[in-house]
């Protein structure tokens, strides 16, 4: 079954004050690193303000951005294009455009 809304709010501000208090900060501490005000932070960490946009200044403060990488949508190639594109690279130097092009000495 799956969690409610408002677990899931609950369960982001518990994790925010879990790292929060595992740096050794305070409220008033993070929430100046942040660029918020305490009272928003203290909303937050009882699931009562879940602003996204304050999440990802809580996370930065907190130097925890990375847990947002599960996020980045990565390109993937199939077998077949994997192997066109391994068709068409380069496996030695070309010629130069000019055959018959001779050094000019400044001499």
């Amino acid at each position: 079954m799956a969690a409610s809304d408002k677990a899931i709010m609950e369960a982001i501000g518990s994790f925010i004050k879990h790292h929060r208090i595992g740096q050794n900060k305070s409220q008033s501490q993070l929430a100046l690193e942040a660029g918020i005000v305490r009272s928003t932070l203290s909303l937050f960490e009882r699931g009562q303000n879940t602003s996204l946009l304050v999440f990802i200044q809580l996370l930065r403060a907190l130097k925890l951005l990375h847990i947002l990488d599960t996020f980045q949508v990565r390109q993937q190639f199939s077998p077949i294009q994997l192997a066109k594109l391994e068709q068409s690279k380069r496996t030695r130097a070309g010629r130069s455009g000019k055959k018959d092009a001779k050094l000019k000495s400044d001499w």
